[in-house]
């Protein structure tokens, strides 16, 4: 595949190295490049420029028939769903533990320690609760209880550009400031990357087990990711703050008060993305090193045997 700018050829790829291609804002594209990534395994998806999903184009639907249809029987099991959540969410939580834990080690002369212990043994007594057996809507109480916690100490983790760059909370649809437009911009890739690893293995990922059914949401995709949030993309996030990697002047704030990148500003992000995909990491659980991207791709995996029977449970990724 060769991408032309103004006539020029400025990138070429084989098509086998192209996992997805996401387009933000007014993108153009012809039926028969949209038909070659679909005969391919490439997803495209289209966004507008707040990162607001529109559409995807993908080709057909891989994996066994009866895995669905499993997902969709246990889907409706509310104690298996409450079983399977609890581990998503100790994934969440224990990985928003340990960025703080790692904050304190490496910063603690530059934040304020207590806030950050006291959100770390607060985060710490969750785990705990979750070691009992919940239901699900008590589950979806602690973990929003785990996020206000772990998002009420996150601006003591940007340690420099602080004027430009202040998190009071979280508020997306639109973003209304550059903490939240970039975290709202790097959740959508890594939505978007869930999905195809789920989708890769079978999976639906519109049927999820912890986020409710709606029309065009994937539950399924928003459920696995959860345990990457921290450990992925808000540790990207404050990376590319802290180093100086991106820059007040990237944003500009719209008369209804919501903030966009620019687009130099989201290329900087997509490449640091792609960038951080490729460092490797010690899999929990198979004990052997893999690339970050592929972590997606093991987990769907995971869930997959899982439903299948293959695993007794699920084994959530636990950053160390």
């Amino acid at each position: 595949m060769a991408v032309s700018v103004e006539g020029a050829v400025r990138l070429q790829l084989p098509i086998h190295t192209i996992s997805g291609i996401v387009c933000f804002g007014n993108v153009a594209m012809s039926p028969f490049l949209m038909g070659f990534c679909a005969d391919n395994n490439v997803t495209i998806t289209f966004l507008t420029e707040y990162g607001k999903f529109l559409a995807r184009v993908h080709g057909k639907t891989h994996g066994n028939v009866l895995l669905r249809r499993e997902q969709y029987r246990k889907a409706d099991d509310l104690i298996f769903c409450a079983r399977l959540s609890r581990n998503f969410i100790i994934g969440k939580v224990a990985n928003a533990r340990t960025v703080l834990q790692r904050a304190l080690r490496d910063h603690s002369d530059k934040i304020c320690s207590k806030d950050v212990e006291f959100a770390v043994s607060r985060l710490g007594s969750i785990l705990s609760m979750l070691g009992n057996e919940c239901d699900l809507e008590t589950l979806r109480g602690i973990e929003g209880d785990a996020a206000k916690i772990y998002f009420d100490v996150f601006d003591h983790l940007i340690l420099n550009q602080k004027e430009s760059f202040v998190f009071e909370q979280r508020n997306r649809r639109p973003p209304r400031d550059n903490v939240n437009c970039l975290l709202s911009f790097l959740y959508t890739l890594l939505a978007h990357d869930v999905r195809s690893a789920l989708e890769g293995v079978g999976l639906d990922s519109y049927v999820g087990f912890m986020h409710r059914d709606r029309p065009g949401r994937p539950s399924l995709a928003l459920d696995v990711m959860e345990e990457f949030r921290p450990f992925f993309t808000d540790r990207l996030l404050l990376s590319l703050v802290n180093r100086g990697q991106v820059s007040p002047k990237g944003f500009q704030k719209s008369e209804s008060g919501a903030v966009l990148m620019t687009d130099e500003t989201r290329k900087d992000l997509l490449t640091a993305y792609q960038a951080r995909k490729q460092e490797e990491i010690m899999h929990p659980f198979l004990k052997e090193n893999v690339k970050i991207g592929i972590l997606f791709h093991v987990q769907a995996m995971m869930l997959a045997r899982l439903l299948r029977g293959d695993i007794d449970d699920y084994p959530p990724f636990l950053w160390r």
